[in-house]
């Protein structure tokens, strides 16, 4: 490469620098990546365990959301996610978007990329695209493991809800993939924090923990009644509103209110990390 007179050298483009199958690769080839997702497709085969167990169990009362999760592949997918969306699913997004410029920092190859020169902006937007392909892969894998052997196990029955009304096992299909979507949407706010706090600190745990108290902050707030109306402006006050997607007529309004809610957090905290991280000393 030459370098001319005004500073620009030939075959550089800004454009190119860092791509995103390059950095995808890389990210899932790390071991944490490799352990959630995996975390994630092992969990069904611990829920089908446990719910063979406790139906063997002489002393077992096998009645209420366990009974409902075994009528059926859809069943048994809706309890994996409802066990999983309050905790787990906020920690793994909180872990792929809060260790991804924090552990760069924490190796000190921040530098190095950013000497490439990889603008600033384009760094912390691959980073974030990354983070949330990880992220959706890893929802996903949840998702069809679960629907895989609830189906094959319990057979492909009509989705039925602890209300009694029921939905065909492919109409079933539609309004789960409605709220795999709105969960998906509904954790932005969980990665915009994530990201802020990962360009914060030089600690990827420092960076997770945060993400991951900060929501446990937010459930037990949302749980005060005293608060009132103010709970509905909490992050996560909607996480459980995917449910709707499930009952005969879907119930729209509190999942575009808690969509629109997830945004909006998403923005602040994402713009907050791209002015924090534009002016951030990597030098030290």
């Amino acid at each position: 490469m030459s370098a001319h007179s005004d500073g620009r050298v030939d075959g550089y483009a800004a454009g190119k620098t860092l791509p995103f199958r390059t950095e995808l690769r890389r990210q899932f080839g790390r071991r944490r990546t490799q352990l959630s997702i995996g975390f994630l497709a092992l969990l069904p085969v611990i829920l089908a365990i446990a719910f063979a167990v406790g139906s063997n169990s002489a002393d077992s009362d096998a009645g209420g959301l366990i009974e409902l999760g075994t009528r059926g592949g859809v069943n048994f997918t809706v309890f994996a996610l409802f066990m999983s969306v309050g905790f787990l699913l906020i920690v793994v997004v909180a872990l792929f978007f809060g260790d991804s410029v924090a552990s760069e920092a924490s190796w000190s190859s921040l530098r190095y990329l950013l000497a490439i020169p990889v603008p600033r902006t384009r760094l912390l937007m691959q980073k974030a695209l990354v983070s949330a392909t990880l992220s959706i892969a890893a929802i996903v894998t949840l998702v069809v493991v679960s629907l895989a052997l609830g189906t094959v196990l319990y057979g492909a029955e009509p989705l039925v809800t602890p209300f009694g009304d029921g939905l065909s096992y492919t109409e079933a299909l539609g309004r789960l993939a409605i709220a795999v979507l709105y969960i998906c949407i509904n954790l932005l706010w969980v990665a915009g924090l994530a990201m802020l706090l990962s360009v914060l600190t030089d600690a990827p745990l420092g960076a997770v923990g945060g993400a991951v108290m900060t929501s446990i902050l937010m459930q037990i707030l949302d749980q005060i009644t005293a608060l009132g109306s103010l709970r509905n402006y909490l992050p996560g006050h909607y996480a459980n509103t995917w449910i709707d997607a499930l009952s005969p007529t879907i119930e729209w309004n509190d999942m575009v209110v808690g969509s629109f809610s997830a945004l909006a957090y998403a923005a602040v905290f994402g713009v907050a990390a791209w002015q924090r991280f534009s002016t951030k000393d990597i030098t030290s």
